[in-house]
């Protein structure tokens, strides 16, 4: 049978001068998300004690909308229940309630694992303002008003020197931040500054795929703009337009660099932080495979997945880390499915699955694991049975066997 082409319409985050919350919600207003339909959706959460005003502002002499949103710091949630709880009782769609609830859990889980603390007692201080419920709830309603059905986002740029926060002065980017960006694509532009805050990095790695910008017929674009001046014009573009796909979602195309290197005179203990610091380098996936080499010598081939333009980067830091004298790269195509965050309910409470479909049928639907270890932990049962159960409820109800 012919595949049905249908369009699909996709936008594409350029985050040159880092992300926010409220810079990648200024984006969608500027692109065309009206202000009046942003504080209807608002206003379904039942909170009070905000007010957001889009204005028309210029960075290093290119216009944009900034997108301000005033709160009373008296409205605070002190832990992701609060968060969450009027996303529960509002009338918002269930696709933004689920994606909104998505975003918000992602944050918390890396909060827990920076300060090693259950993540239902995560104290969020900052990121727990009244505001980063109305940047993520107006951001996930946002790309639902456009039509927007699969978000990409380019490299982010990490900025440096340090920043005050709740837990005192911390260098950039923040422990949280970058906990958010284990396996995304980051680079270095030379900024000395905050570029990418928690809420912007919990929102962008939780919808977008990391990556160039995807071939589409380009209808519209917006530009979000930050509070400060730096160097570089402190904005953040969307691009929105229409790809051709095939009817229920066939695998999308892309180009990755493969990193390579052969090592057999390299302690075995060292491949672990080896292994952390190359995907917070911005390689997509790292694998190690045990070979024989000439004179029947044991040796590991390491191997990182990465865009392209990170490839020197990270050959570099195989030079430094490791000991090797020789990293070879080139290009391979992979394709992948589209995937979504969908909630269910299970016997333990929600849980969070990453779904991929081909063909207009669920082929994957994996639970997010910290998520199963977390409801383990809580009710003393082992993990791999919470996961088993959890895992059938779940490919059941999204009509994936299980």
């Amino acid at each position: 049978m012919d595949k049905v082409e249908r369009r699909v319409k996709v936008a594409y985050f350029d985050c040159q001068a880092g992300a926010s919350g409220d810079m990648i919600l200024g984006a969608l207003v500027d692109a065309g998300y009206p202000v009046a339909a942003l504080e209807e959706t608002l206003g379904r959460l039942g909170v009070s004690g905000w007010r957001i005003e889009a204005r028309a502002v210029e960075r290093a002499g290119l216009r944009g909308t900034q997108l301000v949103v005033e709160t009373d710091r008296h409205q605070h949630f002190r832990d992701l229940g609060g968060m969450l709880d009027p996303i529960k009782r509002g009338g918002l769609p269930a696709g933004v309630k689920e994606r909104a609830t998505a975003i918000l859990r992602r944050l918390a889980e890396a909060e827990s694992r920076v300060h090693r603390v259950p993540v239902e007692d995560v104290h969020f201080h900052e990121v727990g303002a009244l505001d980063t419920l109305v940047d993520v709830v107006g951001v996930v309603a946002g790309l639902a008003a456009l039509g927007i059905e699969t978000v990409h986002v380019s490299a982010l740029p990490l900025g440096g020197g340090s920043v005050e926060t709740a837990h005192g002065r911390l260098p950039v980017p923040t422990p949280a931040t970058a906990e958010l960006l284990r396996g995304f694509p980051v680079y270095d532009n030379g900024v000395q500054a905050e570029l990418v805050t928690p809420t912007g990095a919990a929102i962008l790695t939780t919808l977008a795929t990391p990556g160039r910008l995807p071939p589409m017929t380009l209808e519209s674009l917006g530009s979000g703009a930050g509070t400060r001046e730096l160097p570089i014009p402190n904005l953040l573009r969307v691009l929105i337009g229409e790809a051709s796909g095939a009817e229920g979602g066939e695998p999308e195309t892309e180009t990755l660099a493969t990193i390579e290197t052969t090592i057999d005179d390299m302690s075995p203990q060292l491949y672990e932080p080896l292994v952390e610091r190359l995907l917070e380098a911005g390689a997509l996936d790292v694998y190690l495979t045990p070979v024989i080499m000439k004179r029947s010598r044991p040796a590991i081939v390491l191997t990182a997945l990465a865009a392209p333009e990170r490839a020197s980067d990270l050959a570099a830091l195989l030079f430094r880390e490791t000991t090797t004298i020789g990293v070879r790269w080139g290009e391979v195509r992979r394709a992948r499915l589209p995937r979504e965050l969908v909630r269910v309910e299970t016997a333990f409470g929600p849980v969070t699955f990453k779904v991929s479909r081909l063909g207009g049928r669920a082929v994957t639907a994996t639970p997010e694991f910290e998520e199963v270890r977390r409801i383990a932990d809580e009710r003393g049962l082992p993990v791999r049975a919470v996961l088993q159960q959890v895992h059938a409820e779940g490919a059941r109800l999204l009509g994936q066997p299980a």
